[in-house]
């Protein structure tokens, strides 16, 4: 008995969170699958999937420059459903948060194809931050048929909403389960960048903060406060590297660069694939971001993070005390991060190894319960 599973997503975050989980469904027993990249962030997707030697079987190609998410909303769901048309999954797994993930769930929905939402149960209970990301988590959460919640406070939040327990499975999160392969493999390669890497800057001697930051909610003012900060930083700090790999969307780029560009201790670099991105956190002595996955990641191997937005989605990360939420206030962000590099005793404490995100091993816990359901439901006589 097989089973046609069809993963969707279309950003390079979903893609790093759902790369683990391919390599699993690739090799497990009865599971056929098919990867659908929607092409938002086409090259940053290149650069997650040839570190994770993964291949696209459906390229959808949906962005255009400038689009909104209401027409972005408009192709994914014309051009979804024609890949499910063509493809005729048993089941389409969507992961967290995204404009391609909710999309993906109602095209599928309308076409009464089962969901599997992965990273499911993260609220803030704010509908508007993040935006839309909350929303989407709602939406997609509503009509998804199995939900795979990285922790418990995830589930408690989806029964709360009044999914049925027999439909949650508690997994971890995928993303802890990329970034233990990806450490495993570069420390069992000897892996480096290469000499005519834009990181062949970094200097051993001096310390290294590590900064991202790409959300729709920062754009306009938030991301100038931001930018405002890290100048004041640099210039407070000449002896230490601030390295900033630059998000390609545009209004990133113009905010970053007008005020950053002329800083020489700020490194304003093209995003990096997903080795050369761990490989910075690895080396960084804390992290600045907006970015979700990283809230799990920097946690997990030690490294402080200050986190530039009001709430999160993830309190879990908040309880071991290495994560802060610093918003986007430049006063604050200057004052915390001062801190960090100027007391040690603040370091050390936000330096220690804190993972509620799991172990390493949610894909493999996804991909068994994800075929025992088909298989239940197939002996049950229910469509797939």
């Amino acid at each position: 008995m097989s089973f046609k599973v069809m993963m969707v997503f279309g950003t390079r975050p979903e893609a790093i969170k759902m790369a683990p989980l391919a390599r699993v469904l690739r090799n497990w027993p009865g599971i056929n699958l098919n990867i659908c990249s929607t092409g938002q962030h086409r090259e940053m997707l290149k650069q997650v999937l040839d570190s994770f030697e993964l291949t696209v079987d459906e390229d959808l190609q949906v962005m255009t420059q400038g689009q909104t998410l209401n027409g972005l909303s408009e192709q994914l769901l014309k051009h979804l459903d024609q890949a499910y048309e063509r493809v005729h999954p048993d089941i389409v797994l969507v992961h967290g948060d995204t404009t391609t993930s909710f999309i993906a769930a109602l095209a599928a929905f309308n076409r009464h194809l089962p969901i599997g939402h992965v990273e499911a149960g993260l609220r803030t209970g704010n509908l508007r931050a993040p935006w839309p990301e909350e929303a989407n988590r709602h939406l997609t959460g509503v009509i998804a048929d199995l939900h795979f919640a990285p922790t418990t406070k995830s589930e408690d939040n989806l029964l709360r909403e009044g999914v049925p327990k027999a439909n949650i499975e508690v997994t971890g999160n995928t993303v802890i389960d990329a970034l233990v392969w990806m450490r495993n493999h570069q420390q069992e390669t000897h892996w480096h960048p290469a000499a005519d890497s834009a990181l062949a800057i970094h200097d051993d001697e001096r310390r290294l903060v590590l900064i991202t930051g790409h959300r729709r909610e920062n754009f306009g003012g938030g991301f100038r406060n931001i930018c405002l900060a890290l100048a004041t930083l640099a210039e407070r700090y000449p002896d230490v590297q601030f390295v900033y790999p630059v998000h390609l969307n545009p209004q990133v780029q113009k905010a970053v660069y007008s005020v950053l560009s002329d800083q020489h201790n700020i490194y304003l670099v093209p995003p990096q694939d997903y080795q050369h991105f761990v490989w910075l956190m690895d080396r960084s002595y804390f992290i600045l971001t907006d970015s979700g996955g990283i809230q799990e990641e920097a946690p997990a191997i030690g490294k402080p993070l200050l986190v530039l937005r009001d709430v999160t989605e993830r309190p879990s990360v908040l309880e071991g005390g290495t994560v802060l939420l610093v918003g986007t206030d430049t006063d604050r962000i200057v004052k915390e991060a001062s801190l960090l590099l100027d007391d040690d005793d603040t370091f050390q404490r936000m330096s220690r190894v804190h993972s509620p995100y799991g172990d390493g091993h949610a894909s493999e816990r996804i991909a068994n319960r994800l075929c025992a359901w088909l298989k239940h439901r197939s002996v049950a006589g229910k469509p797939v």
